[in-house]
């Protein structure tokens, strides 16, 4: 959620500071929270300033929530798959008979 007082709308961005380098940075939400840093959604990443003499940097990735593609969910698909069928490949000939590995059971698909 958005750090800002009185917003409770999703965050898609965490903005951070480099005091000695007077810099504030608005980058891609992060993945857990740290100190100093603030998850800002997106009207308050949009209207974000800096006081005089400060710098804003913006990474791209920070204004744009696209979340996970189709070409990422497909990958994440085939790696599940070649991970279930073993070292062996996916043109690797499946056992026809089940083993038995503790109370887990493995069945070949016919």
């Amino acid at each position: 959620m958005c750090s800002r007082t009185g917003c409770s709308t999703p965050a898609i961005a965490t903005l951070t500071y480099v005091y000695a380098d007077s810099t504030a940075v608005l980058g891609p939400l992060a993945l857990r929270a740290e100190p100093g840093s603030y998850d800002l959604c997106a009207a308050h990443s949009a209207s974000l300033s800096a006081p005089r003499g400060w710098e804003v940097i913006r990474l791209p990735e920070a204004d744009i929530d696209t979340g996970p593609s189709t070409d990422d969910l497909m990958a994440l698909a085939r790696a599940v798959r070649l991970a279930g069928l073993g070292a062996e490949g996916p043109d690797a000939p499946e056992p026809a008979v089940s083993r038995r590995k503790g109370h887990l059971a493995v069945i070949a698909d016919l």
